[in-house]
């Protein structure tokens, strides 16, 4: 997928969001920012399951919202990080969060816009359609918290 121009795709299916996920995976460098946008039940977790597997991570990925942040092995290190219940930018970096912005991994952030992230990130909003297909959106290059 081109991430240098805002661009989009339709989703049937979890099965075709991972599909999604993965196909985003395989075009991301060391050091990507993935922010992701949706609400609750859109596809956020489904579609970082899809990158992480790109990746060459085996584990199950769950939702790290009780956790914060879940590191996984794999051809590169895989940071899913959820900032639904962080108060913000203070928080995430006393989590930790902030350090693996700028290391050698690819950090995948569910509720992104709830932070100010640097501006290289590739921020993806989801949106639920209403025959329950998956609208998922992408943009690189822009605006921190510009969804």
């Amino acid at each position: 997928m081109d991430f240098r121009h805002k661009n989009q795709v339709i989703s049937s299916s979890p099965e075709e969001t991972m599909q999604i996920g993965a196909k985003i995976g395989a075009d991301l460098d060391p050091g990507a920012i993935v922010a992701l946008k949706g609400p609750l039940g859109s596809g956020k977790t489904v579609l970082a399951r899809g990158i992480a597997a790109s990746l060459g991570v085996v584990e199950q990925i769950s939702s790290p919202t009780y956790t914060i942040i879940c590191e996984y092995e794999g051809n590169i290190p895989f940071y899913h990080i959820d900032a639904y219940r962080l108060s913000g930018d203070e928080d995430f970096r006393l989590s930790g969060g902030e350090e693996l912005l700028y290391g050698a991994g690819i950090c995948v952030i569910e509720w992104a816009d709830r932070l100010t992230l640097p501006s290289a990130a590739i921020y993806m909003s989801i949106i639920i359609l209403e025959d329950g297909k998956r609208c998922i959106s992408w943009e690189k290059n822009s605006e921190p918290n510009s969804f």
